[in-house]
Formats: C-alpha cells, sequence, structure tokens
C-alpha cells in the first residue's frame, strides 16, 4: 500500500498538483459542485496509476484540482464502493493519496435514506456522528505506522467545529438542516423496512452504503472531516415506499445546488 500510495501521488505531484486546502470527495449531492471549482488540472481515474474506477451510473470518474475563492481544493468526481467488488483498502486509497498531497480537511457528501420521521425526501443532514456496519474494515491486518496508529482515537470522527461553522453559515443562507448520525451498511441493496427499523433502533437517524470508511482512513491519517447527507428516500416506519438508484439520483440532482452552494460558500469562508 505504501509503494502504491507514493507512486500515485508522485504521479499527481508531476502533473502539477500541489497542497490542496480541502479534499473532497464528491458523492451524491455534491456532484454540481465541480462546476463551481476553477479547474487547473482534471484527470480521468483510468489514466491515474493505482486508482480504481467508479462503475456506478452517475458517479463520474476524475479528479479535478483548482480553485473555489481563494482555497485549493482537489476533488472526486465519483467516489468507490465496496459494493462494487473493491476490497475495502482500495475503496479508500484516494483517501490516502490525499494525505500525502497534502490535505488537511475533507469533505464527503453522500445519499442516504432518513429513518428519523422529522425527515423528508431532498432534506439535508450534517452528519454528526457514524455507526460502523460494514462487514470490512478498513484498518484491518497489520498496521503501517506511516500512515497512523494502530489504534484511532474515534470520538471526534466529525469536526464540531466544522458543524458549528456551517450550521451558522445554513442559517445565513436560511437553508435549513438537520443533524444525525450516519449508519453504513454494505449495499447494493436498498434497506428492507426490518432493517430500516433496525437502523432506527440502532441510533442512527440515516442509513447509506459510503462515507464511513473513508472517514475512518482519514482520521487514521489525522485529517479532520466534514460530512453531509442528502436524504433520497425514506424509511420510517409505516412509510417505507419503493425506491430505485433513478429515483435516488433525480431526488439528489434536486437537492444539489442547495449542498453546493452551502459548501461553497463554507470553503470560501
Amino acid at each position: 500500500m505504501w509503494e502504491q500510495v507514493q507512486e500515485t501521488v508522485s504521479f499527481l505531484k508531476n502533473k502539477g498538483i500541489t497542497k490542496p486546502d480541502y479534499g473532497i470527495i464528491l458523492g451524491t449531492g455534491l456532484g454540481n459542485l465541480a462546476e463551481k471549482i476553477e479547474a487547473d488540472i482534471v484527470i480521468p481515474y483510468n489514466e491515474i496509476p493505482n486508482f480504481p474506477v467508479s462503475t456506478v451510473q452517475g458517479h463520474s470518474g476524475e479528479l479535478i484540482f483548482g480553485s473555489i475563492g481563494t482555497k485549493k481544493v482537489v476533488a472526486m468526481r465519483g467516489r468507490f464502493h465496496y459494493y462494487e467488488g473493491w476490497t475495502i483498502q482500495q475503496t479508500v486509497f484516494p483517501v490516502r493519496v490525499m494525505k500525502f498531497l497534502g490535505v488537511d480537511n475533507l469533505i464527503v457528501s453522500n445519499a442516504s435514506g432518513g429513518v428519523n420521521p422529522d425527515f423528508k425526501v431532498g432534506d439535508i443532514m450534517i452528519i454528526t456522528d457514524h455507526i460502523n456496519m460494514m462487514p470490512d474494515h478498513p484498518l484491518h491486518g497489520k498496521n503501517d505506522e506511516r500512515f497512523g496508529p494502530r489504534f484511532v482515537d474515534m470520538h471526534e470522527p466529525y469536526s464540531q467545529k466544522m458543524i458549528a461553522k456551517m450550521e451558522a453559515l445554513a442559517e445565513k443562507l436560511a437553508i435549513k438542516v438537520h443533524k444525525g448520525i450516519y449508519l453504513a451498511l454494505q449495499g447494493p441493496t436498498f434497506e428492507t423496512p426490518a432493517e430500516y427499523k433496525m437502523v432506527k433502533i440502532l441510533g442512527a437517524d440515516a442509513v447509506g452504503m459510503s462515507t464511513v470508511p473513508e472517514v475512518i482512513v482519514a482520521k487514521h491519517m489525522g485529517i479532520t472531516c466534514f460530512g453531509v447527507s442528502v436524504i433520497t428516500d425514506l424509511g420510517v416506519e409505516g412509510i417505507v415506499e419503493a425506491v430505485s438508484h433513478e429515483e435516488v439520483q433525480e431526488v439528489a440532482k434536486k437537492s444539489e445546488k442547495i449542498v453546493g452552494k452551502l459548501v461553497e460558500e463554507f470553503i470560501k469562508s
């Protein structure tokens, strides 16, 4: 892993990617933020050594380096999911690369199913904490101290300072946001009514198929994290309805402008 990360970092630095202020994983809900980036460099994943290639419809596959305001950002347009068949280590490989490009702050977004009865489809949820229910752990196996410690402190997986700043910004822009706990399951199936009920009983507000492995690895390397979910369907007991990937994409697209505006202004300020 170490040699692969260094090879990829060296390739990207030679392409002109210098120390970014922020790393961004443009998952569902943040795709259009790419249009807000004044791009200096755009590299398709299939040209980057050791990078997997996203296989999910609606998830582009390119790395973007450029500016939002005065801040330099490196953004993944499209992420990798465990359910695609990658190993859990492969799904988080780009986060390792971001760290060694100089990233100290990471912003992640996702689509999720809401189990909190106060949520509506299209709502935005700032992630305050998570529950890891993925079947594999990104730090499983022998630890390489060059990346981080064997045992990782997770008392603040999502920065309270960044959360407070985003809340204040949302209030200023008159954008309604919720806060809540995100639970990660493997997918790719959407949850059954009983599984949604389990998610609620376990103490989460939303459930999805990504983000948590990326944040764990980011924390392993000392990166500060902020996460946001777009509620694309509801798993509230009594009103669980049929859902498709196309419907999730459609809802996310409607919320993208709002989430994108929030994150753009957050980075600028």
